[in-house]
């Protein structure tokens, strides 16, 4: 772990006005920290700001109204905070939502591929510059490290030819794990990555597009064997505070994941990345979200 530290830094949260973004942010504005959260619902951001002035914290708010999903909107973002902070010490990433059917984002990518992977991909090598500007900096991925299910389909990245919820949601969690192999692989700034799998928490947000009974299931479960969100993201806190000194850290429901698994193959991970580099060339064009693949970083 590097030296802890208590507030006074920027911290960014995808996916964050609901469930564990929504916790993350009012523990880290109690404790002092600057916070960006980034929503989708005006009303949603519009509460939270309200919370954090209650805690006499709203200088130190900004809700950014986003759909994470498209990498337009993502620019738009990366582009804001680098306006407004020069240096962002932690970002979390949350975002996600299910969608019972295969519908395309802006730039005509699968919703879930795009706003569960990609976005993840982008803000992550999007704010480098950041990152590189502060002295402890952390990435902490909110997905399914540690699980076997799904897998990366790289014939089939964009759910065309088969689509259902869970296959979708399953190969996204798998390509989070390459991800996170790659950021350590071929870094991009000096922060280090967290791969983190709460298990299940008490919260709902995410499911309102399901399907009865899965919707009724899942509905039930939180409310008789989900952790409250309060005791699901103090470890993050602690992560946020003292970063692990490791490039890439994996950690399921408290255990650290052996990265020896072949969800983390570093062969796979490259060959992700540079197939999302290319979707996003394709299909938005040239950006300084994406690392030249002639320039990444290489410090350790």
């Amino acid at each position: 772990m590097v030296q802890p530290r208590r507030g006074s830094g920027t911290v960014v949260i995808s996916g964050g006005t609901d469930g564990m973004g929504r916790g993350i942010a009012l523990a880290r504005l109690a404790l002092g920290d600057t916070v960006v959260a980034i929503g989708s619902s005006e009303a949603k951001g519009a509460a939270l700001a309200a919370e954090a002035g209650g805690l006499g914290a709203g200088e130190r708010f900004r809700f950014v109204k986003a759909d994470l999903s498209s990498i337009a909107e993502v620019q738009r973002v990366v582009d804001l905070i680098a306006r407004e902070h020069a240096a962002v010490e932690t970002l979390v990433l949350c975002a996600n939502r299910q969608s019972p059917s295969r519908i395309q984002t802006p730039e005509g990518l699968e919703f879930t591929f795009g706003l569960y992977y990609l976005s993840r991909y982008l803000l992550g090598h999007g704010l480098r510059k950041q990152f590189d500007a502060a002295e402890h900096p952390v990435i902490i991925n909110f997905a399914a490290a540690g699980l076997k299910v799904g897998s990366v389909n790289f014939d089939d990245l964009q759910a065309e030819k088969r689509y259902s919820v869970l296959r979708a949601q399953a190969q996204c969690g798998r390509a989070n794990d390459l991800l996170g192999r790659a950021f350590a692989l071929e870094p991009s700034s000096k922060a280090r990555y967290v791969l983190y799998h709460p298990g299940f928490t008490a919260t709902l947000g995410g499911i309102a597009h399901l399907k009865q009974p899965v919707k009724g299931i899942i509905t039930v479960l939180s409310k008789i064997a989900a952790k409250p969100v309060d005791k699901a993201i103090a470890p993050m806190l602690e992560l946020i505070d003292a970063p692990p000194a490791d490039r890439l850290t994996a950690i399921d429901r408290g255990k650290p994941v052996d990265l020896s698994m072949k969800t983390f193959d570093p062969d796979n991970a490259r060959r992700l990345a540079d197939v999302t580099r290319q979707l996003v060339l394709k299909h938005y064009g040239p950006t300084h979200l994406v690392p030249d693949s002639d320039a990444r970083d290489t410090r350790g």
